[in-house]
């Protein structure tokens, strides 16, 4: 079944909304308590949870992209028409701007709460985790985000199962 281009943005708005405060909510509500905080694997979990659980919820409707990247790539792999894009990049970051919203709100209602602390952002310098300088963080940042793309493209190839050398069954 074939969505409206304005069900599948709506569809975009609230995976988006739900990878932002889910994955980004770990972060700043969950992963740093003592004694009981989740850190990073927690952190890493939830961002992919949340990506799951969309993925089973919208992925039918809008193909669950949930970031602007992925719908970028899918163009610039002729898998998605450049006419659609900017709605989805539009739905794409109001829903994480109000994911981050609602956020702050839940956040701010803890006594001690501090926004300096980047707010669940990635960054570089003394505000990366690690101290790594921005070429370092920028380059992650490039090659992970190319074969995040090269893994959703290669996944998502029509009858890709079907032709696998590793799967020599018939599926049909």
């Amino acid at each position: 079944m074939q969505f409206s281009l304005p069900k599948r943005s709506i569809a975009e708005f609230v995976g988006t909304f739900w990878l932002v405060f889910g994955g980004c909510g770990s972060a700043v509500l969950a992963a740093s308590f003592s004694n009981v905080g989740i850190g990073f694997l927690g952190v890493a979990l939830a961002f992919g949870l949340t990506l799951l659980t969309m993925a089973y919820a919208i992925g039918h409707i809008s193909g669950c992209h949930l970031n602007p990247a992925v719908s970028i790539g899918l163009v610039a792999a002729r898998r998605f028409p450049l006419s659609e894009l900017p709605a989805y990049v539009f739905a794409q970051l109001v829903g994480g701007i109000v994911g981050a919203a609602v956020l702050y709100v839940i956040a701010t209602g803890r006594e001690g709460f501090d926004l300096s602390g980047g707010f669940a952002a990635n960054g570089y310098g003394i505000h990366s985790p690690g101290g790594y300088a921005l070429g370092a963080c920028l380059t992650a940042e490039i090659v992970l985000t190319c074969m995040f793309l090269l893994i959703i493209l290669g996944a998502t190839t029509p009858g890709h199962l079907r032709d696998s050398r590793l799967l020599p069954l018939d599926l049909d």
